[in-house]
């Protein structure tokens, strides 16, 4: 069976001032550049032992998603491709709110929602669902996405059962690098 790596964007300034960024394009902060950097130097190190083995990147077309692969890209030497099907969920009326906001939290528990002019649950997870199997179908190629912690929330769902409660809880850290196997 195949593998699959995903990678979540390094800290942005919305990170910092706690906000939701989804579609919004939030660049990456000094940090967040430096935790990619570490993610790809660590990553090159477990290339370089014979751990790990990835063909080609794919990434988001958002500048922190793409600017992290970049940075990956040239310490790895992994070819990077954008993805559009990676992009962050577009959350409405609740990009810029704070992240935390209980309103928000209860919202992201309603699946059908499109947040006023956002974009559902639903039509998140049939994107990146359909990524997902022609990745599969492609057995002999390693793929390392980088998206956003939105977008591995679905990953997760694609490779675990979850109840709604923990697919809404579900999180990664910034640049932080996830292992899933078909």
């Amino acid at each position: 069976m195949g593998k699959l790596y995903f990678v979540r964007h390094g800290q942005t300034v919305w990170n910092v001032e706690n906000k939701i960024c989804g579609a919004t394009d939030s660049p990456l902060t000094e940090k967040g550049h430096e935790q990619a950097r570490e993610t790809a130097t660590e990553l090159k190190k477990r290339i370089d032992a014979g751990e790990v083995h990835v063909d080609e990147i794919l990434t988001s077309p958002l500048s922190r998603a793409h600017d992290t692969a970049v940075e990956i890209s040239k310490i790895t030497g992994i070819p990077v491709r954008v993805e559009p099907r990676l992009i962050e969920q577009n959350f409405g009326k609740w990009e810029s709110t704070p992240r935390n906001g209980e309103d928000f939290k209860l919202a992201k528990q309603n699946f059908i929602d499109d947040y006023d002019g956002g974009e559902s649950m639903f039509r998140v997870a049939q994107r990146i669902y359909n990524l997902l199997d022609d990745i599969k179908s492609e057995p002999d190629k390693v793929y390392l996405l980088v998206a956003h912690n939105g977008i591995s929330r679905f990953i997760m769902s694609y490779f675990s059962n979850m109840t709604n409660e923990e697919f809404a809880a579900f999180g990664i850290k910034n640049a932080e690098l996830k292992v899933f196997e078909f």
